[in-house]
This record gives structure tokens, sequence and C-alpha cells, in this order.
């Protein structure tokens, strides 16, 4: 592992409180004040895509929208603090599927934050492989009081 990706890593953990096997971001590509692009390159011994299926491997579109999700929260992480709460995904809506992922194959999610009411948090999410829209959905995260 370079020291870039060390480093992206370190980000993510310091952000979100995901870990393997359910860590689905590798980086950080860019992030903005209510904005960030992440990626995901998908192996081919990920528990997820063992059975799903045998002979033609593609990884799971529940898949596809926890990476947005987890990418919506490391977004969130600098909007909120760990004492005020903890990202967890509460809707998902208008998910569309467009093209498959498989495994040895890299994703970039985006995801906009698009409106925040109380403590919930309206995002929109672009999953790209290869420049193509792989899925998209609206989704909301609200705060779940952080564990003491």
């Amino acid at each position: 592992m370079s020291t870039e990706q060390a480093e992206s890593l370190r980000q993510i953990h310091d952000a979100i409180p995901h870990r393997a096997p359910m860590l689905l971001v590798d980086e950080i590509v860019t992030q903005e004040a209510d904005s960030i692009v992440c990626r995901k390159t998908f192996r081919a011994d990920e528990f997820f895509v063992q059975g799903h299926y045998p002979d033609h491997p593609i990884v799971p579109g529940v898949i596809l929208t926890e990476c947005g999700a987890q990418t919506g929260a490391i977004l969130l992480s600098k909007k909120v603090s760990a004492d005020d709460g903890v990202p967890v995904l509460t809707k998902l809506e208008n998910v569309r599927f467009k093209n498959m992922v498989h495994p040895g194959q890299t994703v970039e999610m985006h995801v906009r934050l698009d409106d925040q009411v109380s403590n919930a948090y309206y995002m929109t999410a672009q999953i790209k492989c290869e420049g193509k829209t792989a899925a998209r959905f609206s989704f909301v995260c609200s705060l779940a009081p952080a564990k003491k």
C-alpha cells in the first residue's frame, strides 16, 4: 500500500465507523462542502460476489447503494461531530441500476448533499463504472445517537 493510499484509508477510518469486510470505500478522490467523489475497486474474493453468480460474478445492487451511503457518511463527517451522532441510512428513493459491475472493476461514487432538515440529510448518488452510470439514487441519512 502506497503512502497516499494509507493516508486516504486513515481519512476514511477517521470519518466513518465501517471496517472490513463492510468498508466499501477505498479512497477519497475529491471533497467539497456539499459534494464528494470516492472510489472502490471490487476484488474477486469479496464475500458478496462468491455466490452472486458463480459463473458470472456481479456486484449486487445493494452493495452499490451501500457504497454511495458510505460516501455520503464521509461527506457528513465534515458537517457533524461524533458527539452529534452516527449517520445511518434511513431512506432510499428512485433507485435505478443501469449497468452491471463485475469483480476487477472500479466504481466512482459521486454524492451531493441536497438538503438538511433537522438531523436528516438528503443526498443524491451516482455510481459510475468505466464512465457509465451503474446506479443512481436519492437517499437520506439521519443521525443516530452516538454509542457512549
